[in-house]
């Protein structure tokens, strides 16, 4: 359940209901919006009487709320969230790209990488120090070593750090380099993960699990929500169907789909979206039309020698023209949307 609050309700009315709400044994979370204050109501409120909060002064109006999660609901956060990551701001209505190896290979590949992302445009750059991988033979990433060369060429280009987190014990480790934690499909219902990262404060990049409904996508982004401390980056990075021609299939409904249920930013990865390098660029550009916050994207200086997924690696030539074209397009779109919002104004 939720409680609006009047847009002149004062400090004290709003402090009367908090408290009142403590007293019956529920927790509250705050959102202050522009106008109104709402207080969503965290715990078990089935007994919870909805006319006994809105005789309280300065309430507006209380509303349940059906579904499973809340804090991740645009029906308690009705604006959008913009996370900020240290300057770099995701979800404000610009286009920001994430780029970078799948593995990180050494220093000198990552440096080289970052020099291409930044010159591409990409403000994030990525890559993978610990791989959780399908067979135990297949390279699992250099670890701690891989973090401090991916921190120092994400430094040195003057990019911020996206990497994955696949263990509660490693949280405090990778959170030293990174900037991002991201939770990797095989972990999107590794809810005891989720919460600990949750309690971090940095951002939390968690990509769709690889048979995950919307639904439970967005539940397990509740369990980092619950924390109230670290926002949720939405990463759609295709699902696992009948197809067999693609890696996976590239679910893009999702994107506006989650526009529409929750508050928090959405970014697409068409790398394992399609699995297939010239399936990239297009596929990136249809996140933009879509209504994508950004994209997270497989670079790599010399993806036929790549140690990991070098077949949906972008080089640097095909990386710079995808880059020139998701800017025009992202262009189009904003104008578009600047039309469609005077549209509703008129």
């Amino acid at each position: 359940m939720i409680i609006i609050m009047k847009s002149g309700a004062t400090k004290e009315q709003v402090t009367t209901v908090i408290d009142r709400i403590k007293d019956i044994g529920l927790d509250v979370q705050i959102n202050r919006g522009k106008e109104q204050v709402v207080l969503g109501l965290l715990g078990d409120t089935r007994n919870v009487q909805d006319i006994a909060f809105r005789s309280y002064e300065g309430v507006d109006t209380t509303i349940r709320i059906t579904n499973t999660y809340k804090l991740t609901s645009r029906e308690f956060h009705p604006q959008d969230t913009v996370v900020d990551v240290d300057g770099v701001k995701i979800g404000d209505g610009s286009f920001t790209t994430m780029a970078g190896p799948c593995s990180v290979e050494g220093l000198e590949q990552i440096r080289e990488t970052a020099q291409i992302a930044k010159e591409g445009g990409a403000k994030i750059l990525r890559g993978g120090a610990f791989k959780p991988r399908t067979s135990p033979y297949a390279f699992q990433g250099l670890e701690e070593e891989g973090l401090k060369y991916l921190r120092q060429a994400a430094d040195e280009f003057g990019l911020k750090v996206i990497t994955e987190v696949m263990d509660e014990n490693h949280i405090d480790l990778v959170a030293r380099y990174s900037d991002i934690l991201q939770i990797g499909a095989r972990n999107m219902q590794n809810f005891k993960l989720l919460s600990a990262v949750g309690q971090t404060g940095k951002p939390i990049g968690l990509k769709r699990g690889i048979s995950g409904t919307i639904d439970e996508w967005l539940n397990a982004a509740e369990y980092v929500a619950v924390s109230g401390k670290s926002p949720v980056i939405f990463i759609e990075r295709g699902i696992r169907t009948f197809e067999s021609a693609t890696r996976n299939t590239f679910d893009l409904s999702a994107v506006p789909l989650i526009k529409k249920m929750s508050h928090f930013p959405i970014i697409v990865d068409p790398s394992h979206g399609t699995g297939v390098w010239d399936l990239v660029p297009p596929m990136a550009r249809a996140g933009v039309a879509a209504g994508a916050d950004g994209m997270i994207v497989e670079i790599h200086p010399d993806p036929e020698n790549a140690w990991s997924d070098g077949q949906q690696s972008l080089n640097e030539k095909t990386y710079h023209q995808m880059m020139h074209e998701i800017q025009v397009l992202n262009t189009a779109m904003q104008e578009i949307t600047s039309l469609e919002e005077l549209t509703v104004r008129g």
